[in-house]
């Protein structure tokens, strides 16, 4: 490629903030939950590359045509991958895609086909736009997109905070994360925190039922506890970890674990996953391995499930956290029984085709 912008070029991320930022020199969009994603193309050469510089070409075949048609001779977009079913996003769906199987991603590309919503202007023709304020990359992205068609989207924008807390409250059903707040006057800065993110936040009572040690600290450092809940038939699902502890309180976890590794696993309702030839194996389990983890070490420590943990989620991913849940405080006033998913709030999905609107 001989672009302006020639990859690999880092996409520029937000940091997260409590409330939406008031006043006239912001710009709102709706944060998408998918793959982020810059796309060169220098005439019939396409680049479909990730937040981390790999090329995604071969996951997402049924992308290629589109681009091509749709995009100009010559630019870098930046915008992410999403798969859109019934009402809502399906992030699990997506995650599929990144499968070493030709065959498989083929089949799953024409089940449960892909978007590409684009959100930012890299470059276009001979211009390098990275230098110019967003608004104007903005107003530029408009002009190019305008006559963009399925799977092709450009994605909703407001300088409303009426209309951006709106999208907060109504648009997470349907798979959104939040809302992206953009200064209108900032360059795009590749792979920095410049803009800013609201996400969704709750709380949670859930049964801590493992840990795994924190890298290169076996015996010193927890790493992350494993959470459960029981459903409706009064079994302890694996709905997730929670994270980010200090070293100090990293260390303090040992001690206060301690007492409850104690014949641990005797009655453990996850025993069959310490089991590598269970019936069990092809279900996610806190000790497996995947495609996912990337050879990470995910081997876990049982706990007996006696004691109940507050931790913040943003939103649930069928019966999982979608992400890595926060530690809030101990609740030694609750019974791990008590710890259902009852106690979840459960958000009814929005059309996505309102979130599609050109009108918004």
């Amino acid at each position: 490629m001989n672009l302006p912008v020639n990859p690999p070029i880092l996409p520029m991320l937000a940091k997260r903030i409590d409330e939406l930022p008031v006043g006239q020199d912001w710009i709102f969009e709706p944060k998408w939950d998918g793959f982020r994603a810059v796309i060169f193309r220098d005439r019939d050469e396409i680049l479909i590359q990730s937040r981390d510089a790999k090329s995604l070409n071969r996951y997402f075949p049924e992308l290629l045509e589109p681009l091509n048609a749709q995009l100009p001779a010559r630019c870098v977009l930046d915008g992410e991958i999403v798969v859109a079913k019934n009402d809502g996003l399906d992030f699990e769906e997506l995650q599929l895609r990144i499968h070493p199987a030709a065959s498989r991603v083929k089949l799953l590309s024409r089940q449960s086909p892909a978007s590409m919503v684009f959100f930012d202007l890299l470059c276009e023709g001979n211009r390098d736009w990275r230098s110019e304020p967003f608004e104007q990359r903005r107003e530029k992205l408009e002009s190019l997109l305008a006559s963009a068609v399925p799977p092709i989207y450009l994605t909703p924008a407001t300088r409303e905070l009426n209309v951006a807390s709106d999208w907060f409250r109504r648009f997470e059903g349907a798979g959104l994360d939040g809302v992206i707040a953009k200064p209108i006057s900032d360059t795009y800065q590749p792979d920095k925190r410049v803009m800013f993110k609201v996400k969704h936040e709750r709380d949670c009572d859930c049964v801590v039922a493992g840990f795994r040690w924190h890298k290169g600290g076996d015996g010193t450092a927890i790493g992350s506890l494993l959470l459960g809940l029981f459903d409706g038939s009064g079994a302890l699902q694996h709905v997730g970890v929670c994270a980010s502890f200090t070293q100090i309180n990293r260390q303090e976890l040992v001690r206060l674990l301690a007492p409850y590794r104690n014949n641990a696993l005797a009655d453990h309702p996850w025993k069959s996953w310490a089991e590598p030839t269970s019936s069990d194996a092809p279900r996610r389990m806190p000790g497996s391995q995947s495609r996912w983890s990337h050879g990470k070490n995910l081997a876990w420590e049982p706990l007996r499930p006696e004691l109940v943990v507050e931790i913040a989620y943003e939103h649930m991913q069928g019966t999982r956290f979608r992400h890595m849940a926060q530690f809030r405080r101990w609740r030694t006033d609750k019974k791990p029984r008590d710890c259902t998913y009852e106690q979840l709030e459960v958000v009814p999905p929005h059309e996505l085709k309102a979130i599609f609107a050109r009108d918004i």
